[in-house]
């Protein structure tokens, strides 16, 4: 039985082993689905939040969680 990640802002890709966090000069951050690479099913950029994804794999807690706040 393994544990459920807890809720985050982007929704699983919060959390997914194939997200990327990309800025902008304007200090906006948006979520790189990895996976689009490969596979054109995917957003490159999706909507967040994302509660549904056939391909997401939890990675651990999100190094961003810590900035949510600002």
């Amino acid at each position: 039985m393994s544990a459920e990640p807890p809720r985050h802002r982007a929704g699983l890709c919060g959390r997914c082993r194939y997200h990327r966090v990309v800025g902008n000069r304007k200090g906006s951050r948006f979520y790189l689905c990895e996976r689009a690479k490969e596979d054109p099913e995917y957003a490159r950029y999706p909507a967040l939040p994302v509660l549904q994804c056939r391909g997401y794999e939890y990675a651990g807690p999100n190094p961003w969680d810590a900035y949510e706040g600002e």
